[in-house]
């Protein structure tokens, strides 16, 4: 079998591993159980379709949503990779088509959804089938920690016993939890090879902002990225439809998506979003899992996720081509409110609402960070990155200041009104704002009124808000969202510690801002050029457009501008079958004209290093085709074994007539001649 990493060019194009791929495609190659933990958008799928195609048999691959089994399918199947899928979403003809695959043994992935595990028929199927591994997509669906428990994933660990293959579970849910019931359901205790590094998604842009005006701020932060394919994240359902009414009425293409929508209308924005370019899609988490658009250039959230965990993996739907892609995160005190009053007012025990709140920390941290928030994000993962230069806090550090005293003046006029009042009365009292109710209570008497005027009133909602934040204080949902002091905060109160805070910059969103380009202003014209013809294939094919090539690809393509199949070949995301189907089209595109015909065992060997040896090859066989004298029988090896010798390089004469078609006519003909060329190589 060839080796992955000759896999990794040839069938998908790619001329590297990313990070924390190649030793997790070793392990399941090698046959050891795995649990790997990768962010989304990380090179998941390819750590287990790269050792289907270097082991022997069938690869079974267990998978929660039909659309990501499709869109996995499709892709595989148009890098001329023999990949099927079992769902209900399967017409007669796919179904038949994968049977008789299966029959023929031609079959390398099989796709199927864990409720096909309740079929006694399923694990005799996959017995006959001759299944050597078992590959597990969103392997948190297992756990009933985690935010998408499945109870059918409970039957995995059951088939793994009974099939006795080994087993690789992927996932991109991170905490301690999820992932010892992993090994608990799947594994049966005993510790798989765990991979729990390489979340750094570097391409991904990472930004927060404080709500103002936030609809205007998500209007113009989609302005910024017209025509690229984005996702808006919602808090609530009616928010998901009034927010893509905005957008439409903006000149942008949108739509919305959430559970309380009928089937047929979810999935017929799901086929849209995975067929247009340049759709925004604005939703509720109920859109997400199952997305496997490559190319989706932004995300944005309206509103605060749940957790850190949520956060990366929803921002992680973006740029998972690998190229640039934007994220913006818009949150306020009432997105802190809301959250803590969602874990405290739910059925979980306590040791759960206790955990909730520690998630939710670590992304209010994230949130309210005073340095490079991708070392805050990594750091939570057991990662200790160097600052990036790709979050806003690196591009623009915010402005800080000791705030030890003003959280001290927080907290005692807190402490004096008996935790019994929210942040806008508190901060009348710090502000000396003699209201009606400020007065009614006598509060104007206490030692806190007007301590605080070295702030206004925004300035002390950008403390409050902080000190929820990095949870000095919380609202008690028992007394109407009062605020009460945590023990976290208590030496700050003593002044035994200080905190540092930052000073928010309210700054006004732009209403017509410059639109961020893909690529330079010179080569967007060729872009242009390229995505049209992309969609025109993709249409004809009836497929997603990045089936076809992926935006990066595309990119590249119009930067580097190939000239040559050879220099196509080369383009990351190019691979032999794509090479073979399309190249010579997308050439045409950036040349004007249609490149010579190559005898197709040249077009093997486009953009390796074989490739220039053939040609020499072939012209010394052109120069001696009549002999030294030009007067002898014509003579010519087939283009098959000319491309054998320039893969296999033999040395000496005796190696060169193992080449099949090199006979002792051809040795005498053209054998030195050959060995010239290569030598010549080595050099």
């Amino acid at each position: 079998m060839p080796a992955p990493s000759e896999l990794l060019s040839t069938v998908f194009g790619f001329s590297a591993f990313r990070t924390g791929q190649e030793e997790i495609v070793d392990a399941v190659t090698a046959g050891r159980n795995v649990l790997a933990i990768m962010p989304t958008g990380g090179g998941k799928s390819l750590c287990f379709q790269l050792p289907a195609l270097c082991r022997e048999g069938l690869t079974v691959v267990i998978s929660p949503l039909i659309a990501l089994m499709r869109d996995q399918v499709r892709g595989l199947r148009e890098a001329g990779v023999e990949a099927g899928a079992l769902t209900s979403g399967n017409t007669e003809e796919e179904t038949d088509a994968v049977w008789q695959a299966l029959e023929a043994g031609t079959l390398k992935l099989l796709y199927i959804a864990p409720e096909r595990l309740a079929s006694g028929g399923t694990e005799r199927m996959l017995t006959r089938a001759g299944v050597s591994l078992i590959a597990v997509d969103e392997a948190h669906c297992v756990s009933q920690w985690g935010h998408d428990f499945r109870p059918d994933y409970l039957k995995i660990g059951e088939l793994r016993r009974a099939l006795n293959v080994p087993l690789a579970a992927f996932t991109a849910t991170a905490d301690a939890e999820t992932r010892a019931e992993i090994v608990t359901r799947l594994f049966d205790d005993v510790a798989p090879e765990t991979f729990l590094r390489g979340f750094d998604r570097p391409n991904l842009a990472l930004a927060f902002e404080v709500k103002n005006q936030p609809r205007q701020q998500i209007l113009s932060f989609a302005a910024a990225r017209k025509g690229q394919s984005g996702i808006v994240y919602c808090g609530t359902r009616v928010k998901t439809e009034t927010l893509s009414r905005a957008l439409r009425e903006a000149g942008h293409n949108a739509c919305h998506y959430h559970g309380g929508m009928d089937p047929a209308e979810r999935r017929a924005v799901e086929t849209r979003f995975a067929q247009e370019d340049g759709l925004i899609v604005v939703a509720t988490v109920a859109f997400g899992m199952g997305v496997d658009k490559p190319d989706i250039r932004w995300v944005a959230h309206a509103d605060l996720p749940k957790s850190i965990e949520a956060y990366y993996q929803e921002i992680g739907r973006a740029g998972r081509d690998g190229a640039p892609a934007d994220t913006l995160t818009l949150f306020g005190p009432d997105d802190i409110r809301f959250r803590r009053q969602q874990i405290d007012e739910g059925l979980a025990p306590a040791e759960r609402k206790s955990a909730d709140h520690g998630r939710l920390n670590a992304l209010l941290g994230l949130a309210e960070a005073t340095g490079c928030r991708r070392q805050v994000l990594l750091r939570y993962f057991g990662e200790d990155p160097a600052p990036c230069g790709n979050c806003d806090l690196c591009t623009d550090p915010p402005d800080l200041f000791e705030a030890g005293v003003a959280v001290q003046k927080a907290l005692s006029a807190m402490l004096r009104t008996g935790e019994s009042f929210g942040a806008g009365h508190l901060i009348d009292i710090l502000v000396g704002a003699e209201t009606d109710k400020v007065r009614q209570r006598g509060h104007d008497a206490l030692p806190t009124f007007g301590v605080g005027t070295e702030f206004d009133r925004r300035g002390w909602q950008a403390v409050f808000r902080q000190m929820m934040g990095h949870d000095l204080v919380r609202p008690d949902a028992e007394r109407y969202g009062a605020l009460r002091m945590t023990d976290k905060a208590r030496p700050i109160l003593r002044g035994e510690e200080g905190i540092t805070l930052r000073r928010d910059t309210i700054r006004k969103a732009a209403r017509r801002p410059a639109v961020k380009m893909l690529v330079s202003e010179e080569d967007a014209p060729l872009l242009s050029a390229l995505k049209a013809k992309r969609r025109a294939l993709a249409e004809e094919a009836g497929v997603p457009a990045y089936v076809i090539f992926t935006d990066k690809t595309l990119i590249e393509m119009a930067e580097t501008r190939p000239e040559t199949l050879d220099q196509m070949a080369r383009i990351s995301g190019v691979g032999a079958t794509k090479l073979e189907r399309y190249g010579a089209t997308f050439l045409q595109v950036i040349t004007g004209e249609a490149p010579a015909p190559e005898h197709p065992m040249r077009r093997r060997l486009a953009g390796r290093d074989a490739g220039p040896i053939y040609d020499q090859l072939m012209q010394a066989q052109m120069d001696l085709a009549r002999g030294d004298m030009g007067t002898e029988k014509f003579l010519s090896c087939t283009n098959s074994t000319l491309r054998q010798i320039a893969e296999r390089r033999p040395g000496t004469i005796a190696d060169l007539a193992r080449i099949p078609g090199m006979e002792k006519v051809k040795i005498d003909r053209f054998g030195v001649a050959f060995l010239d060329v290569l030598a010549q190589v080595g050099e």
